[in-house]
């Protein structure tokens, strides 16, 4: 994917993702934002993935390095799943198979649009260390291929001081789940 920004669209957004770095150092301790803001630059691939992370409402920010690439990780921080990515079906197969009610679109198929990827339980699980997220929302998760062979597919909240990673059938959708994706720089 290649970013088609305008000038002005990759000026606010770089002005979006310093204010949030700065507002929130906790989640990215040992990572200096001249650094990140250099591996922007060379990066143009990535501009698009990270402003529609922003423009449905996921509030991408660093949260760690690859060690071996030396890569940013931005996970989408909303407190609350993307309010621009609800109402979806876990995958394709999923969306298909609903008799009535159709949901407008599968939150597999939305990310590879955006050029991110659904949080893995592990990601998810990290994510939470920053604080409570999904705490009245409920995020669809990379589903394990077993889980999706059953008809299965993952999703995790934050509810009683808790974790929470349940399953429910990759055709069910709820105005109140979306998903939360992340992204290497």
């Amino acid at each position: 994917m290649k970013s088609d920004l305008t000038s002005e669209q990759r000026a606010a957004l770089l002005d979006t993702l310093r204010e949030r770095f700065e507002q929130h150092l906790y989640r990215h301790r040992d990572i200096a934002w001249t650094d990140v803001e250099r591996r922007l630059a060379k990066r143009p691939d990535k501009w698009r993935s990270l402003y529609e992370m922003e423009r449905t409402g996921g509030e991408p920010d660093v949260v760690g390095q690859d060690a071996e690439t030396g890569e940013y990780l931005f996970f989408d921080c909303s407190a609350e799943s993307p309010a621009g990515r609800r109402s979806l079906c876990y995958d394709r197969e999923g969306q298909q198979a609903r008799k009535d009610l159709s949901a407008a679109g599968n939150a597999v198929d939305m990310a590879a649009q955006m050029g991110i990827e659904l949080l893995t339980e592990e990601a998810y699980r990290q994510l939470q260390v920053f604080g409570p997220f999904d705490t009245r929302t409920s995020s669809w998760l990379q589903t394990p291929d077993e889980v999706r062979r059953l008809g299965g597919a993952l999703f995790g909240d934050y509810r009683y001081g808790r974790v929470f990673v349940y399953h429910n059938g990759a055709q069910s959708y709820y105005a109140a789940r979306g998903f939360r994706g992340w992204v290497k720089v």
